[in-house]
């Protein structure tokens, strides 16, 4: 039966092109290397020596760098960052690489197919099994599959599997790392297996209670002979009840594959939406003869989609409007080498502001970050790296499609973001195309782009079965007017920054920017002004903010990253997550900016606004009421008050009784460092962390928010210190354990050894009390292995 194991351990890496020695003169070099055998020289070939102590110099060149990492692995974002390199990667770069791992094979395994399935490496690479050429990949965030079943040695004999990383491009204005930085799997299965993504279900509401759902499922057959094998289909709910099944035969051609269709009903399924995210299993079982040869199983919802051009978007019938979010999946602590763990928990952090929407700008997503999205109840605007008709461009396509169609957050699929020949007929033609391939795949799902063209000159629209415009708020009306038949969705807006604990003007010495919400220009509008529009047009279906997090890159030195984000760079809130939460949910609350530790300024004005979805708020400044005041539908309170030490507090008011407060005060002097805990628990697994805020406190115990001592950090030995992070204009290595506070937090990444028991965080500053944190470290569940 299929088995499917982590392949991350124990990779040698090597940051550099590996020189050889030149072509000699006969031509005998020239003819092995144009054998089967292709890597003859270089750590390509499965004799190279990258064992530092057994290195023979001159076979292989600079030997003493190779190091031994795990996966997944971003080998830039430690470095230090460079004025002189481009502002778009955050001033990082790297050099092409090499990785290589040694591994045995044991001969119960012959006659089975192994694969490794990578889920994203940087940006082009070339994979060689045993000396072999076995695959190359164009897109560093398309997964892909290496079948190297044919190369393998069995046995004690070691297998080399070696990875060339050229990062001589970019595919994005972003940061975009380098190395293998998504996880690695090794998969076993029989030779007539289910093919990878070869499960595709799509149930379709057929009366008030009844679903059918059609089953699609792709054999393969690795086997140098024909099979007849039997394909059974089970559909289970969450507690494991099977719910319907059926069971049909398929000839399956040698070294071919073939597809199967079958259809099941299901009464009265529990439905999926963005409160109750209920999720349904397939489980497809393959068998030879009586004996079950393989088994996949595949999460599903049962929900209906509906886009109206005059009232938005439906989801089961109900009117939902889109709370998104743009998201890159990077993590200032990690870079793109992100665990699953701060996966799941930036999208907590994104559904505790309201959100129910994410878009995968722009690129597909992992597979842990869509599983997440299905679970925590978002719709998902997904999309595909790049724009074209070559036979490379629709392969990447055919794999996002393929990869996704399953998921139940999944509700749209984007074709392209931002493209200049979208107004051109050339771009019609690739639109064109390329729908036309969505819709092959899956014709459950709306096409659509993300476009800042003006709308009047784009063409592709006509391709497409709704639109997606990025900013461009001037041009909706018209652009409705001439699509009224359209349903139109706003796929990026605002993109307006600003810098966490920052309450000064703008500073050109630091690129931090004002935290107050505000527009950057008529293009990156505010995100106030931003929702008022949108909610005041019925048509639109509400849109997708730029962004949810601060990403590496888009930056402006000394700044390494853009301030867009509702989140910093290294997930702490700002002042933006509390006004998204105080537009997208319901929860009352009223949050309270600047903070009021804002000595010098004494005399001074100071803007003091209350972000809230309270109908009134009142404020008191030292035990003084400031005045109640109305608060219209998506907008905030909004005092000016001289500035002097004290405390300044708010209530919010919904049918005239109170309902939500917040309060700021001036505090003391820091006098010690506290720890806590953000994420939700440590595993003893080496892909875990836990993600760990370090503050200052005063006498009183009150939280330090302009506090800035160097804080050191260390842990006990069954963990370590993967990063540290404060101040987005910090140009001290990212994985340094020592971090200068800025803004009252410093956020540290704690990385688990593999080792159960109690994991100690220690936090010192000169002047300050110690802190310690102790973490219970134990053994994974199913979510992390």
């Amino acid at each position: 039966m299929r088995t499917k194991e982590r392949f991350m351990e124990n990779w040698r890496f090597y940051e550099g092109d590996v020189e050889t020695s030149r072509l000699p003169h006969p031509k005998g070099p020239l003819y092995r290397h144009a054998k089967a055998e292709i890597a003859q020289i270089g750590p390509g070939n499965r004799n190279y020596y990258d064992n530092n102590a057994w290195a023979i110099p001159g076979h292989c060149n600079n030997y003493l760098n190779w190091e031994t990492v795990n996966l997944p692995h971003d080998y830039v974002v430690d470095k230090i960052p460079n004025k002189e390199l481009n502002e778009g990667l955050g001033f990082l770069d790297g050099k092409n690489a090499w990785y290589r791992k040694s591994f045995k094979v044991s001969e119960a395994d012959r006659g089975k197919r192994i694969s490794i399935y990578f889920e994203g490496v940087t940006n082009c690479c070339t994979v060689y099994v045993n000396s072999c050429l076995a695959k190359r990949n164009f897109c560093g965030y398309v997964p892909f599959e290496v079948d190297i079943t044919d190369y393998l040695y069995y046995g004690e004999e070691q297998n080399v599997i070696a990875v060339y990383i050229d990062n001589s491009s970019h595919e994005g204005w972003w940061y975009d790392g380098a190395g293998i930085y998504r996880n690695v799997w090794m998969i076993k299965t029989d030779m007539v297996a289910v093919d990878t993504w070869g499960v595709y279900v799509a149930p379709k509401k057929i009366s008030d209670t009844e679903w059918e759902i059609p089953i699609e499922t792709t054999v393969r057959n690795d086997d140098f002979k024909n099979h007849r094998v039997a394909v059974k289909n089970e559909i289970l709910d969450e507690d494991g009840n099977v719910l319907a099944e059926v069971t049909n035969n398929l000839n399956v051609a040698l070294k071919y594959k073939a597809v199967l269709n079958q259809k099941v009903t299901v009464t009265s399924p529990k439905l999926w939406d963005c409160e109750n995210p209920n999720l349904y299993y397939c489980r497809t079982t393959i068998y030879r003869g009586k004996e079950a040869v393989d088994e996949v199983t595949n999460h599903f919802g049962f929900r209906t989609l509906r886009f109206d051009a005059d009232h938005g978007f439906f989801l089961n019938d109900k009117h939902v409007i889109i709370k998104g979010v743009c998201c890159h999946e990077d993590y200032g602590l990690q870079g793109k080498a992100v665990f699953d763990r701060i996966k799941r928990y930036r999208i907590k952090l994104f559904k505790g502001m309201g959100v129910n929407g994410y878009r995968t700008s722009h690129y597909s997503h992992s597979d842990q970050t869509m599983d997440e999205l299905d679970r925590q109840g978002m719709l998902v605007m997904d999309e595909t790296r790049w724009f074209g008709t070559c036979d490379e461009y629709l392969q990447q396509l055919e794999t996002l499609i393929k990869k996704d169609r399953n998921r139940p957050g999944v509700i749209m699929w984007s074709i392209f973001n931002e493209e200049k020949l979208a107004a051109t007929e050339l771009g019609l033609k690739f639109a064109e195309r390329m729908s036309a391939l969505v819709r092959r795949l899956d014709p459950t799902r709306p096409v659509m782009s993300a476009s800042d063209a003006n709308p009047q000159t784009v063409k592709c629209f006509v391709a497409q079965d709704l639109i997606g415009l990025n900013y461009n708020l001037q041009n909706f009306d018209a652009l409705h007017e001439k699509f009224p038949n359209m349903p139109i969705v706003s796929s990026e807006n605002c993109a307006t920054g600003t810098t966490r604990g920052w309450y000064f003007g703008d500073s050109p010495k630091h690129a931090y920017i004002n935290a107050w919400d505000h527009d950057t220009n008529s293009w990156f509008r505010g995100r106030e002004g931003t929702w008022k529009f949108l909610m005041d047009r019925e048509w639109v279906m509400g849109g997708f903010q730029w962004a949810a997090t601060e990403h590496r890159g888009e930056a402006a030195w000394p700044r390494l990253c853009s301030q867009s984000g509702a989140l910093d760079l290294y997930l702490q809130k700002k002042d933006a997550w509390y006004q998204n939460k105080s537009l997208w949910s319901d929860e009352p609350m009223v949050h309270i900016l600047p903070h009021w530790n804002l000595k010098g300024r004494e005399g001074e004005d100071i803007p003091v606004w209350v972000y809230t979805n309270c109908e009134e708020v009142e404020l008191w400044y030292n035990g003084e009421s400031q005045g109640r005041k109305q608060i219209e539908k998506f907008g905030h309170g909004e005092w000016t008050l001289v500035y002097a030490p004290g405390e300044v507090t708010c209530k919010g008011y919904i049918g005239g009784k109170e309902v939500a407060s917040d309060r700021v005060a001036t505090t003391g002097k820091p006098v010690a460092l506290k720890l806590e805990m953000q994420t939700e628990a440590l595993f003893a697994s080496k892909w875990d962390c836990a993600v760990v805020h370090c503050y200052c406190v005063d006498e009183n115990g009150n939280k330090v928010p302009d506090a800035a001592p160097m804080v050191h950090f260390n842990c006990t030995p069954n963990g370590y210190i993967r990063g540290t992070g404060s101040d987005i204009a910090d140009h001290t290595s990212m994985a340094n354990a020592s971090r200068q506070m800025r803004a009252g937090v410093v956020a540290a990444c704690i990385h688990s050894n593999g080792t159960e028991g109690i994991l100690k965080v220690y936090a010192h500053a000169d002047g300050l009390e110690s802190a310690r944190l102790e973490i219970e470290v134990t053994q994974p569940n199913d979510k992390i292995r």
